[in-house]
């Protein structure tokens, strides 16, 4: 896939859009106290980063790495565009933000998601990337929904 990663790109009517779609997905299936979807402001914040991805133009997905501790970061805002599903976009947007926290000399990248079946392919993705179950962490509280991940880097 000879993709192209745009750093910042949160003013484009493509991005905006794909963004809605994940923070309505999100709150549609998650319960309140357990959705952490930033949204499109919460993704302007300092420390974090965001790309999206594109292929001859055409959006592919987006995903943000937030810096938690200058040696954690945390995967943030992953979605894939619909029309780009099993593409493996999911898992390039994915490598790329492991890399960035790796040029940040980052020794540890954590995520939280959902357990539900909106998440199944999710989950697949990060446990087959080397993340491992693991507490709370950065401010997160434990619910029956939620799960955590972390993978030293």
């Amino acid at each position: 896939m000879a993709a192209q990663f745009l750093e910042g790109d949160l003013d484009r009517a493509d991005v905006r859009a794909l963004l809605e779609l994940h923070f309505s997905a999100m709150r549609s299936t998650s319960p309140p106290d357990a959705c952490h979807v930033l949204a499109l402001d919460g993704l302007r914040e300092p420390g974090l980063t965001f790309w999206s991805m594109r292929e001859d133009g055409r959006l592919l997905g987006v995903g943000a790495l937030k810096q938690l501790a200058p040696d954690h970061g945390e995967v943030k805002s992953m979605r894939t565009a619909p029309e780009a599903l099993g593409r493996g976009v999911g898992t390039a947007i994915l490598a790329h933000i492991v890399a960035a926290a790796r040029s940040r000399g980052y020794s540890r990248l954590s995520l939280e998601t959902g357990s539900t079946k909106p998440f199944e392919a999710a989950l697949r993705l990060y446990q087959r990337e080397g993340f491992l179950p693991c507490g709370p962490f950065g401010g997160y509280q434990a619910t029956p929904f939620t799960r955590f991940f972390t993978r030293a880097l």
